[in-house]
Parts: structure tokens; sequence; C-alpha cells
């Protein structure tokens, strides 16, 4: 089965050349030759109606007219006086002949007729100056001829005669030329035919080639069709399709990966969400449950002495103290992260801060026997959040002394590049396991839950300080180096100038 239209496009051209050459062969063999006699008839008719206007009864003053006109016509005239004979041949004697349409029987050599009442009777049969045609047979040569046969003034009889083969020939002459240019053109017709249904399908192809590949949501081709007709705006067409869908898929790509991210956000959030009522409810059902018991053993005076009430208040004491920390950080961290809260940046000095937070914790670091170490050679001006930044170096210098080891050294530096400070905060003490270094970032997670139950500690601090740091736009991190853990944060540096510490 054909299914190309190429294909299609070329056989049915083809055909039409065949079914016409050979409509033209019919046509030429049925109706050519009745054609063609009638076309000899009007021409014979037309000369001889001429001669009958110029005729007198005088041959000499008509002869070269006659002679042209058997010329032209390839005819043979003749012309009879009422007695049957000849008073003028064109070429030759005139043929022995019988009527073929009147089957009237054969006479007699026309200038000596055998029976001269007979030529004299088929004589009068004819209306002077009245034309009619006759087909007579030339019974030595057996040919036939096509005989006009008119009556002149004086009663003279003029016959021109056309032999019908002649007639014939012509015809199958232009039958077997019709079969021969037919075979040409239906061979030249055939290679034009391909070549245009290549030509006219290309395009086409290239359409569909296009519209296959942008049902694979590849837009990169374009249709180089050229011209304004229905094929080349359907090319111009199909590259604004291209366009325009390329466009709005792209977009649609967008905002599908756009949602399908606020989608993970916020099954993030939602899980972030259960982690983080799950934490505190955990996080407050401890200090709850001995706030309530011990409030229940003051209630029933459990123990009567005042030592034991002291210390069943310096307990409720404390983990309200806890409880209310907790709630603090809770709020912060809340704000911070919902975008209520605002920074109220300014210019201030880094090295100063540092030192000032390091002078509040002295005593503690006496008291703990930590040796802090630091590296501040120069003063830094900065621009942040001074009471933000002084709360993620709190948070910092507390988780060093929460987890630094015997060794007991908390080192400070600070270093500089093009645009940014970094402060780093060292302590002595275990390395944090790589698949913990990022979850310390996230509310409530802790490393060592029963150290970090040990000193009261909530797992906020750290999520506390990417918050803050978030706002500034800033980096922070931690790294395990040499011998403990180094904590780090940046703040941008506004300008820097020497003051005297």
């Amino acid at each position: 089965m054909i299914k190309s239209i190429r294909a299609k496009l070329f056989m049915f051209i083809t055909l039409l050349l065949i079914c016409f050459i050979s409509l033209i062969w019919i046509l030429n063999s049925m109706y050519l030759e009745k054609y063609y006699i009638n076309k000899k008839k009007n021409i014979l008719k037309q000369n001889a109606n001429t001669i009958v206007s110029m005729y007198k009864g005088n041959i000499s003053s008509i002869q070269n007219e006659l002679d042209r006109i058997a010329n032209i016509t390839g005819s043979n005239i003749d012309i009879r006086d009422k007695n049957g004979k000849i008073i003028y041949m064109s070429a030759r004697r005139p043929p022995e002949e019988k009527n073929t349409d009147n089957n009237s029987q054969q006479k007699p050599p026309p200038d000596k007729p055998r029976n001269l009442d007979d030529y004299n009777a088929k004589a009068k049969e004819y209306p002077i100056g009245k034309i009619s045609f006759e087909n007579r047979m030339d019974v030595q040569m057996k040919i036939e001829f096509l005989t006009l046969v008119v009556k002149l003034s004086n009663e003279d009889i003029m016959a021109i005669r056309v032999p019908i083969v002649s007639i014939k020939e012509s015809v199958d002459i232009a039958n077997r030329f019709v079969i021969i240019i037919g075979s040409i053109i239906i061979f030249l017709g055939s290679i034009g035919a391909y070549l245009f249904s290549r030509k006219f399908t290309k395009p086409i192809l290239e359409v569909n080639n296009i519209a296959r590949n942008m049902a694979k949501f590849d837009f990169s081709q374009k249709c180089s069709i050229s011209g304004s007709d229905e094929i080349g705006q359907l090319g111009q067409s199909v590259n604004y399709l291209s366009e325009e869908l390329d466009t709005a898929i792209t977009e649609l790509n967008i905002k599908n990966k756009k949602l399908e991210e606020d989608i993970e956000k916020e099954r993030k959030i939602d899980e972030m969400r259960k982690e983080f009522i799950s934490s505190v409810s955990h996080e407050l059902r401890t200090p709850l449950s001995l706030i309530q018991g011990y409030a229940e053993g003051l209630i029933s005076n459990v123990n009567e002495s005042e030592e034991d009430r002291n210390f069943y208040c310096d307990v409720i004491m404390q983990e309200t103290i806890k409880m209310n920390k907790l709630v603090r950080d809770l709020l912060n961290l809340s704000q911070i992260e919902s975008g209520y809260f605002q920074i109220e940046k300014s210019e201030f000095d880094i090295i100063h801060l540092i030192k000032y937070v390091l002078t509040k914790y002295k005593s503690i670091f006496t008291e703990k026997g930590i040796e802090v170490q630091t590296q501040l050679d120069e003063s830094y001006i900065v621009y942040g959040d001074m009471v933000r930044i002084e709360q993620v170096l709190t948070n910092y210098i507390n988780n060093a002394i929460n987890h630094i080891d015997e060794n007991r050294v908390i080192k400070i530096t600070s270093s500089i590049d093009k645009s940014k400070i970094r402060v780093s905060i060292f302590n002595t003490g275990k390395h944090i396991p790589e698949d913990s270094l990022k979850k310390l970032w996230n509310s409530f997670y802790k490393v060592d839950k029963a150290r970090t139950r040990a000193y009261g500690g909530y797992g906020l601090g750290l999520s506390i300080v990417k918050a803050i740091q978030d706002l500034h736009k800033s980096g922070y991190g931690v790294e395990n180096v040499e011998s403990g853990v180094s904590f780090w944060f940046e703040i941008g540096k506004k300008k820097s100038k020497d003051l005297t510490t």
C-alpha cells in the first residue's frame, strides 16, 4: 500500500498524463477522420464557390485559378460540357468511376462516354450552382475519392476529386504521432512529476519532522521554508508555534520547578514543625514534671525541715529559669525565622565587642580553669546589628565552654579579606562526627544528648546563630581541626581605622 504523499502525487500525475494521451488517441481514432473530411469539404466548397462565381463559359479565363486550386488542395479538377466531353482536366485523365453512394453503373471514359443518354440523365439531376459531395471509386486503380460535383451556369459539370486514402493516411500518421509524442510526454512528465512531487513534499516532510521534534519538547529546529504561498505560511506558523510553545513550556517548567521547591519546602517546614513541637514538648516535660513534683511536695509538707523546703524551692527556681531561657530562645528564633524581626545595622568595632564579651565571661573562665588565647592584633570597623552579633559571640563561647575537654583551651582569632571579617572560636575537645556537621544548625539537634542535658542546653543556640547570620547575609560554619573544633562567622567590613585598645 502506497502511503507516501510523494508517491501518491507522482502516481497521480503520471496516470493523469497517460489518461490524457490515451483520450487524445481515442478521440483522434474516432473523430479525426470525420473532422478532417469535414474540413476538406469546407475547403473544396470555398474553392468551388470561387470557380462558380468566376466561370462564364470561357475556360481560358479561369485556367490559372483552376490550376492553383488543384495544387493547393491536392485534388484533380475536370470540367465536362453537357454532352460529357472534357473541356478541362487539371493533372491527368479522370478515372473511370462508379458512384459508391448511389450504386450507379460504371460510366464510360469521360472523353468518350459509352452511353450519352445516361450521362445526360445524370447531369440533369444536378441543380445549377448547387454543390454536392459523392464518394466515387476508381474502378481501375481501386481508389475511393471524395468528389465535389457542381453544375456551372452554362450547364457544364465541374468535379473536384480528393483521394480518401490520403485523408486516412493523414489520420493514421496523426495517431502514430500522438502515440510517439504521448510516450515522450509521459516519460518526461513522469520525471517532471517525480521532481515536482519531491520538491512539493520536501517542505511538508520538514514541517512533519519539526512537529515530531516539538512533540518531544525539542524546539531547537526551525522551518527554513521561504515564500508567501500556503506552504510558506505554514512554515512561518510552525516556527511561531514552536517559539510560543518553547516559551510557554519553559515558563511552565520554571513554575513547576518552583512549585516543587515550594512543596518540598512546605513538606520540610511541616516536618520541622512536627519535630519542633515534639522537641519543645520533650524539653518542657522534664522541668514541668520536676516543678510539679516539688511543688506538690511543698504543699504536702513532705519534709518539714527548713533546709529541705529551701532545696525544693531552689529546684523549682532553677527549672523555672531554664524554662524561661527556653521560651526566650524560642521566641527569638521564631521572630528571626518568620521575618518579622528586623535587624538594626550600624558601624561598630568588632574587636572591641569581642573583648567586651570576654570580659563578661572572665569569672566563668577563672572558675572553670579555662585558658583563653586571642589573636586580635587590629581593630576592625564592621557594619551590622551589634546586639545580634554579640548574641552570636555569646552562643559560640557558651558552646565552647560546654564542650571543652581536659586541656581547657579556648582560642579566639580574627582575619580579614577584601570585604569580610571572619571571627573563629576554637575549643579543645572531641571532633564532631561528619554526618552531624550540617545538622548542628537545626533546632533542638544535639550531638551528645547526655552532656547537653547535663549543662541544661536545648540545642537552640546554633540555630539562632544561623538565623542571625542569614539575616546579615553572611557566612558561618564549623570545622574539625587539630586538637578540637573551630566555629566561625563572618560580618561585612565597613571601614578600618587605627584605635587605641
